[in-house]
């Protein structure tokens, strides 16, 4: 918590400005657009906000929520057709057409949240930000909302940015995952290669703290412990921001940054004692 996953998924979406770097979608850095070109590009990204509850507008009925993008783009204007759009998305996030006609407060957390994929469907995207998009849900609600988003990845070819920090749900539902400390990303690498074989320290002692349902297997694993306390992001320390806490930390991990680099076909990491 707190590493930066979230606001990492808000600078993509330009809903925060970046203050350095360069991030590019189609081979464009979208930092650099002007309005027009970026209100094109937004057309292709779509996010599912993590709260159910705050996400959807209470003075608005579901379908006016899930028609407002059609109808402020200009790509359904005639209401009617709109309409059996907004009838045909409901339905294919497993909702009632007549849902359509009801407040967000007539409906419960799993429901809302399906309206809010409904909502990013509406534009046909590519890419679809998940931002902890069932981490508000009860368990069973959470393997119901997983598995029609895997659907519909497979059904209209998306591609997802998943945000969890749920290590069962990322390994459930990603093909590829990136693990972020203090605002920097220190390992990437396939779902299983980077389950199966951490390499960085801290991405270690993320699946060591997950326990294993076999009490013999889990006395006699090996266990990375780190020490003290996240620091401030605001004031984070110099070097490699995890040398504090690292068990491998050597002198020089205080004074340089270490590169990503790739160690392995496809795996990265950020660790000059790997």
């Amino acid at each position: 918590s707190g590493c930066g996953k979230t606001t990492t998924g808000r600078c993509i979406l330009r809903l925060e400005t970046p203050t350095a770097g360069e991030i590019l979608y189609d081979g464009k850095d979208i930092c650099q657009l002007n309005n027009k070109d970026l209100i094109d590009v937004r057309k292709k990204i779509q996010v599912i906000f993590q709260d159910p509850y705050s996400s959807l507008n209470p003075r608005m009925k579901i379908g006016e929520i899930i028609g407002e993008p059609l109808k402020v783009h200009g790509i359904i204007p005639d209401e009617a057709k709109r309409r059996e759009r907004i009838g045909y998305l409901l339905g294919r996030c497993g909702l009632h057409p007549d849902f359509a006609d009801r407040y967000p407060h007539e409906m419960s957390g799993g429901q809302r949240q399906r309206v809010g994929i409904a909502r990013a469907l509406a534009m046909e995207p590519e890419f679809i930000i998940c931002d902890e998009a069932v981490s508000a849900l009860d368990v069973s609600i959470q393997a119901q909302v997983i598995n029609l988003l895997e659907e519909l990845r497979d059904e209209f070819k998306l591609t997802y940015l998943f945000i969890s920090h749920d290590l069962s749900v990322v390994r459930h539902i990603c093909h590829r995952v990136a693990v972020m400390y203090l605002g920097h990303m220190v390992e990437l690498a396939d779902c299983d290669e980077l389950f199966d074989h951490p390499l960085h320290p801290y991405s270690q002692a993320l699946l060591a703290a997950v326990p294993i349902p076999d009490p013999d297997l889990e006395k006699t694993r090996a266990h990375t412990i780190i020490k003290g306390e996240i620091p401030s992001p605001i004031n984070p320390p110099s070097g490699c921001v995890f040398h504090p806490r690292c068990p491998l930390a050597v002198d020089s991990c205080s004074q340089n940054i270490p590169d990503f680099r790739e160690v392995r076909p496809g795996h990265w990491v950020a660790c000059t004692e790997v």
